[in-house]
């Protein structure tokens, strides 16, 4: 894991107009081997796996939080709601098991699955699946559960793995940073990877932004929930905390999104930024007063165990707008139909 101090001057420079200079020349071996490894799978030299259900996959072009979790979680849930039986595969980032694939539920160990695969696993019905290989975690999914429908929360650079649908996720304020590849940049693909997607949406949306690669971009909000108490589950509005001063830890892709949507809300917030995925300490948790601390619901997974009895963490769940949700659903519907997956409502 990078230091915090690091973390957040790469993350600064990666979104800011200019490159990282002494890194370009590593920029340019990077995309070279990645268009390379690009074009073999394109071309077949390396071999492309598809599972024999639809998978949709969920991923983005640059590092840092573009809501592609929030996102995954509303498309299994609103699947579920329709009678399909919709399935996830995810890397683990941040997990420690020594055997992959490991099915998740709400009740692993984060420090073992990652906190995004347990996150994912409490918030949908749907059975979830941790792997850095997209392919046997799909095979293990497949295996073990009732699945009509793959969605992989990334794995949008994972090309062993086919995919009959793909959607590209982007921060819409901070859009492609300084518009370079790694290192010097936060680029993983070209930007004209975009166009090559079957969707784009972008987090917050800023759809307008001047460029053609956005014209037919969806937006994508993220909602704020009721604050939850981590010892005793009791819940409170956010209302509740307007105009007090809070604390607020966030180990995500974009923690300050995370501190301006709460003082939209009201409250007065001193942020403690930690770089995405941060195994939380209660040294990274404390504060020399008793004011109130809250976090994400990613965060919180991993604080089990720990008597926190002034923490709490504030659910995040993705918002569309009716005709771009009709618009998901379409592209999302018209893959299903063609691989003749029907919602069970009508197999009934």
């Amino acid at each position: 894991m990078l230091p915090v101090k690091f973390n957040a001057w790469l993350m600064q420079r990666w979104y800011s107009d200019r490159p990282i200079g002494f890194l370009i020349p590593l920029a340019g071996i990077f995309a070279l081997v990645s268009g390379v490894r690009r074009w073999c799978y394109r071309h077949g030299i390396f071999r492309v796996v598809k599972p024999p259900v639809p998978v949709i996959v969920a991923g983005n072009i640059t590092v840092g939080g573009s809501g592609k979790t929030p996102f995954v979680i509303w498309l299994a849930n609103i699947l579920s709601d329709m009678g399909y039986h919709p399935g996830i595969i995810t890397r683990g980032y941040g997990g420690k098991s020594t055997h992959w694939p490991l099915m998740v539920t709400s009740q692993s160990d984060p420090l073992l699955a990652g906190d995004e695969a347990v996150l994912l696993a409490s918030r949908t019905q749907a059975p979830v699946c941790a792997a850095p290989d997209r392919v046997r975690a799909a095979d293990c999914l497949l295996r073990h559960n009732n699945v009509n429908v793959i969605i992989g929360d990334d794995g949008l650079q994972h090309y062993r793995l086919g995919r009959d649908l793909s959607i590209i996720m982007l921060d819409g304020m901070r859009w492609l940073g300084n518009g370079w590849r790694l290192p010097a940049g936060p680029l993983r693909e070209a930007r004209g990877r975009i166009l090559g997607a079957d969707l784009v949406i972008c987090k917050k949306g800023n759809a307008t932004v001047k460029n053609p690669l956005l014209d037919t971009a969806l937006t994508m909000h993220l909602s704020l929930g009721e604050a939850v108490n981590l010892r005793d589950g009791r819940r409170e509005p956010l209302a509740n905390f307007a105009a007090q001063h809070a604390h607020a830890v966030a180990a995500i892709g974009h923690p300050q999104q995370f501190f301006e949507a709460l003082e939209r809300h009201g409250l007065k917030v001193d942020g403690r930024a930690l770089p995405d995925h941060t195994q939380l300490s209660l040294a990274d948790l404390s504060f020399a007063d008793d004011r109130p601390v809250l976090m994400t619901e990613k965060d919180a997974v991993k604080c089990h165990g720990m008597n926190l009895p002034n923490h709490w963490y504030v659910p995040a769940s993705a918002e569309f707008s009716q005709q771009d949700a009709e618009r998901i659903l379409h592209a999302v519907r018209q893959v299903l139909k063609h691989a003749g997956v029907e919602p069970e409502d009508k197999l009934s």
